[in-house]
């Protein structure tokens, strides 16, 4: 059993943006048909299909930290902070 569905290896988010991705493409070689557009659209296509997948395969190189604190403390943090309540207490 899957933890999450998966549309062509991806999943549903990244799914969609391949989509947009692809519709907008189509948009693009209909206004614009030319030889060269059609061949940079489908590599463009092409790369960021690969680069979802890449992402999708290992997440841990784009993880850059955690949301959430793993403490959450009502103590001032910043000596300025206190200083600033000091000047306009006086």
């Amino acid at each position: 059993m899957r933890k999450q569905a998966e549309i062509m290896g991806l999943s549903i988010s990244l799914f969609a943006l391949m989509m947009t991705s692809i519709i907008g493409s189509l948009m693009v070689i209909i206004f614009s048909f030319g030889f060269i557009v059609i061949l940079t659209v489908l590599i463009f296509n092409i790369v960021l299909y690969i680069a979802l997948i890449y992402m999708t395969k290992n997440p841990s190189h784009f993880y850059l930290k955690k949301v959430f604190p793993k403490t959450i403390s009502n103590k001032k943090a910043c000596l300025a902070y206190t200083h600033k309540i000091e000047f306009y207490q006086n």
